[in-house]
């Protein structure tokens, strides 16, 4: 298969949006934006053997984590993903079957959320796969849930269960046994095939404040990262970390998975005590796990501290995954 065989073979027959009026075919992709909707973009690289490893990761699941990562990112701005653009540079080694399912993994996960395909560019590469994924998505003027948005006596919440991911990795790189675990698939899935907090965003776009970030680093990591930017200092409990119960009895490391481990693609975020409750309710009634775990804070010395179980309050660095350390 050639570059141009490629590109014939993935472009959509149809589309899930009618205000694209240019999509794969041409020198760029042309589509008309929404005069009550801000644009939304993010852009995620995934290099294998960093980011996944073709011995424990289908060319399924490498399509669908490399989507699911970029969705996550509009999910914590509180958007509608759209659109979205590949960019894959591809060794010899690949065939192309294992590139026609890597995006067939895409658009699994693409048509759960009505997202349309709408360009990219496929190059040849010496040694590793790099893909790019590029998604377009938007939010209502003046409604997106930013990271400065965080206020003293807000109500700090996680979804989901976090730790899951860095569990599954453990598992895949034979660093844990498989018996560790009584639902060792659970974990490894969690790693593989992540789910976005599309619909908790959107709760979250319609409340007066709400200060939200994806937890791809860690959960330490994105904390800082609110704290830093609403210049307040957060503070969570040890006893109220969201872990799968298997994970917190089996393995000696859950804590420092859940803190620091990352690719969980959960939600982080805060709101007002006011709100919290209509927001808990609306996730309870879509069947999305949530739970409050900590308390916004006016600033003090830290930007994040953790009571630990026996009372103790320690700081919680922000050092999660980092390319460049």
């Amino acid at each position: 298969m050639d570059e141009f065989d490629l590109i014939h073979s993935i472009t959509p027959h149809t589309l899930h949006h009618t205000s694209v009026d240019v999509g794969i075919g041409d020198d760029g992709a042309v589509y008309t934006a929404s005069p009550d909707f801000q644009q939304i973009v993010c852009l995620d690289t995934m290099v294998e053997d960093v980011h996944f490893k073709l011995e424990y990761s289908a060319p399924e699941d490498i399509g669908y984590k490399a989507l699911a990562v970029n969705i996550s990112d509009i999910a914590a701005m509180g958007g509608i993903p759209k659109f979205y653009l590949v960019s894959l540079a591809v060794p010899s080694c690949w065939q192309a079957a294992e590139v026609q399912a890597m995006y067939e993994g895409m658009t699994e996960l693409a048509k759960l959320y009505r997202m349309d395909l709408i360009g990219g560019d496929t190059v040849s590469a010496s040694d590793k796969a790099v893909i790019t994924v590029t998604v377009i998505g938007e939010v209502e003027k003046g409604l997106a849930c930013l990271r400065s948005s965080a206020r003293p006596g807000d109500v700090v919440f996680v979804t989901g269960d976090i730790g899951s991911s860095a569990a599954g990795l453990s598992l895949l790189l034979g660093e844990t046994a498989p018996s560790a675990f009584s639902e060792r698939d659970y974990f490894i899935q969690k790693h593989k095939r992540p789910v976005p907090r599309v619909q908790v965003g959107r709760f979250c776009s319609q409340l007066q404040h709400t200060a939200l970030n994806d937890i791809s680093d860690g959960l330490a990591s994105e904390l800082n990262e609110i704290a830093e930017a609403s210049s307040v200092t957060i503070e969570i409990e040890e006893n109220l970390l969201p872990v799968h119960p298997d994970l917190r009895t089996a393995h000696s490391k859950w804590k420092e998975w859940a803190l620091f481990g990352g690719e969980d693609f959960e939600l982080a975020g805060t709101v007002s005590q006011k709100e919290w409750t209509w927001l808990l309710d609306r996730c309870k009634a879509s069947g999305v796990p949530i739970k409050q775990v900590g308390t916004v804070y006016e600033r003090k010395e830290a930007n994040v501290l953790m009571k630990t179980a026996d009372q103790k309050r320690i700081v919680l660095e922000k050092k999660g995954y980092n390319h460049f350390k």
